[in-house]
């Protein structure tokens, strides 16, 4: 009995790394944006590159946003255009993950 649930757990661990392999484990807001945003180009391993991007680059607020500019990419001209301060710092900080993600997925 104790044999065949190391079987099942090997079994289950190996199953896990295969998906995690194959990319279907893309997480964060950025990343999630990235493969549902309808672009040819988007796969698991950019999306999740272009998510460790964020995350070394973006607070958790600053990720959420940038996830909407996927979807509706006017939000993001529209920021880039604003005359307010917190667009403004936004903006700058968008620009350095842009630049990092590029670099690093590029």
């Amino acid at each position: 009995m104790k044999q065949i649930r190391i079987v099942q757990r090997v079994g289950l661990l190996a199953a896990l790394l295969a998906l995690a392999a194959c990319g279907g484990g893309v997480s964060g807001e950025v990343g999630q944006a990235c493969m549902s945003g309808g672009r040819s180009a988007a796969n698991a391993a950019l999306c999740s590159c272009v998510q460790q991007a964020a995350n070394q680059s973006l607070s958790g607020a600053d990720q959420r946003r940038a996830a909407t500019f996927f979807e509706e990419p006017q939000l993001a001209q529209d920021i880039r255009q604003s005359d307010r301060p917190q667009d403004e710092a936004f903006w700058l900080r968008y620009r350095a993950f842009s630049e990092r993600a590029t670099a690093m997925c590029g």
